[in-house]
């Protein structure tokens, strides 16, 4: 019996380990021996987590992922393993991937990204006593697959009416990193929140690949280059949904002194963009780490979630960041930005998905 539910939020802090080189992918890193036993009926190893291009260290979306997966270990006891992906590989390496940390006692398996959508929907069906997770997907109907999606256009809305009202040349700008839906919610939530303050800002758009192949999500100079084109043609906020290729977004927002968004994570906290963090206006949030640990503690407790979970702005499954002291002195930026997200929960915004 699949439950349909909205996770909630839950506090997550990502922190990067070392990863020493192992099994199928690039690299992992294994925690752990077990649960405690004494204390829940648990019987699996620990959290299987398998990671999406540009893997963990990403500052984004990956390593919010990693935030929940070590939240889950350290309240529960229990050990854990994450896998990296590798370059170029095909949904074979996928499966294998997910069949080798079931096969290990791993419970939940968890997928990072829609990548692994084919993925899992094909071992998942080889462990029924398994449960996996698929981050960003819903296409996969099973009785013990959870598809951990969320309204990615609200927390893009939220970003789109900072960077409206935190411009002073009404000329912003969007970055995606693969030109696919998915990325298109971001996209979509952001033009229609910039309209929202001035219907006549000029928003330049630029995807970076076709596909995830071609490394949008995973090339730093890739977003730095589209960056710089947009900084040059005008724009002065700069939002980003690019995964690792993001950073170099950012990078180039620091150096011309422009405001950037970040995604995903609260990418003003993150120890690799330190020096660039004066130049992250926010952060539209995705609560990725949020819906592992949750997913990872109703497994625990023996009542594991299934079908779909969709985060929004009401249950905390996405928002906007608000770390950056110089934002919070931008008290008409935050004062609309709070009455955006009023109106969507209240339901009298609908945020466009396309």
């Amino acid at each position: 019996m699949s439950r349909r539910t909205r996770f909630s939020q839950a506090a997550v802090t990502v922190a990067v380990v070392a990863l020493a080189a192992a099994g199928c992918g690039k690299s992992s890193n294994e925690t752990g021996s077990g649960s405690d036993k004494s204390s829940s009926g648990y019987t699996g190893k620990g959290i299987g987590l398998a990671y999406d291009i540009g893997g963990k260290g990403d500052q984004s979306f990956n390593d919010a992922a990693y935030a929940g997966f070590e939240k889950a270990e350290k309240e529960f006891k229990i050990g854990g393993r994450d896998i990296e992906p590798q370059d170029g590989e095909s949904n074979a390496d996928k499966v294998q991937r997910l069949e080798q940390l079931a096969k290990a006692g791993y419970n939940p398996v968890i997928g990072v990204g829609f990548v692994y959508g084919p993925a899992v929907k094909e071992v998942a069906a080889k462990f029924p006593k398994v449960t996996f997770g698929i981050i960003d997907d819903e296409t996969v109907k099973a009785d013990n697959v959870a598809d951990l999606v969320f309204h990615e256009e609200q927390a893009s809305f939220l970003a789109g009416v900072a960077a409206a009202k935190a411009t002073k040349k009404d000329h912003i700008g969007f970055i995606g990193g693969v030109d696919i839906p998915l990325i298109h919610k971001f996209e979509a939530g952001y033009e229609q929140g910039a309209k929202s303050v001035n219907s006549k800002i000029k928003i330049e758009s630029q995807y970076l690949t076709e596909t995830a192949q071609e490394g949008g999500f995973s090339s730093p100079d890739k977003g730095k280059d589209a960056a710089n084109g947009q900084i040059e043609a005008g724009a002065d906020v700069i939002y980003h949904a690019a995964g690792l290729s993001g950073q170099g977004v950012i990078q180039a927002a620091a150096e011309h002194k422009v405001w950037a968004v970040g995604v995903d994570s609260d990418q003003y906290g993150q120890k690799a963009l330190a020096k660039y963090k004066d130049y992250i206006l926010g952060s539209a949030l995705k609560n990725v780490g949020g819906a592992v640990y949750e997913l990872s503690k109703s497994v625990y407790e023996g009542k594991p979630l299934s079908g779909v979970q969709r985060g929004d702005l009401k249950s905390g499954g996405v928002g906007f960041a608000d770390s950056n002291p110089k934002y919070k002195a931008l008290t008409d930026v935050v004062s609309a930005v709070d009455k955006a997200k009023q109106e969507i929960i209240d339901g009298k915004v609908t945020v466009n998905t396309k």
